[in-house]
């Protein structure tokens, strides 16, 4: 759990980086524009899909009978724009796991791990099948998970869903460059409870307004900070 919390730690510190600035803002600013551009292009069949989604779940019936109809029309767009945010979010964080990271990755190094050699145990096919996978199974819980918001249960599958792809998207990343292949099976093997317990943390993050917009890259700091801590660790251990 300290290893865990030291990584946190870290992380916040590395927020307030000027280096670290551009980095948190461009990939929200880039999902943003991404899925502004597509909501306007595609904005009927958008819509139609969300008000059948909503007549399912009754409020389109609410709305209906909603007086004045301007309010009814009002609150229905707030909802399908509430839903985008979202979908703006899962793609900044692609977006940091793909682009962002080795940015990241550089400056937390060459500043706290300056001894760790490079093995490059990972690839750019790794990074990219495995942000794939992320996704993918990501969606696929979401799905899977969809009947037991009928029982109540489903309020957790929100803060699994989030821990499961933080811990996925980030923790290959965070020590390709680093970490021989052979490494990387080893601490990923060794070490589930940590990364799912970083996962769940950092993923809390983003059902927080206004600090969900600093979560992709404060998750991705803190992965880094783990991952190349562990590596350290485990480095020493063969060692000794």
């Amino acid at each position: 759990m300290n290893a865990i919390l030291d990584a946190l730690a870290c992380a916040l510190r590395d927020l307030f980086n000027l280096r670290v600035l551009w980095v948190v803002i461009w990939p929200m600013l880039v999902a943003g524009l991404l899925w502004l551009v597509l909501a306007l292009t595609f904005w009927g069949t958008f819509s139609s899909w969300i008000a059948q989604g909503l007549d399912r779940l009754g409020v389109q019936t609410w709305l209906a009978g909603l007086e004045p109809l301007w309010l009814a029309n009002g609150i229905q767009v707030v909802l399908q724009l509430l839903l985008f945010v979202p979908l703006i979010y899962l793609t900044a964080l692609i977006i940091t796991a793909l682009f962002a990271m080795p940015v990241l990755i550089r400056m937390v190094a060459e500043r706290d791990y300056p001894e760790l050699a490079r093995a490059s145990g990972g690839t750019l096919i790794g990074n990219l099948w495995n942000a794939l996978v992320a996704l993918l199974l990501f969606i696929a819980l979401w799905v899977v998970t969809l009947p037991l918001w009928l029982i109540g249960v489903g309020i957790i599958v929100p803060f699994i869903a989030a821990a499961y792809l933080n811990q996925r998207l980030f923790r290959y990343d965070a020590i390709a460059e680093h970490a021989s292949t052979g490494e990387m099976a080893m601490l990923f093997k060794s070490g589930r409870g940590g990364w799912w317990g970083l996962g769940l943390l950092t993923g809390l993050v983003q059902f927080v307004p206004l600090l969900n917009l600093l979560g992709p890259v404060f998750a991705a700091l803190a992965f880094i900070h783990y991952g190349l801590a562990r590596l350290r660790q485990q480095r020493a251990a063969s060692v000794a």
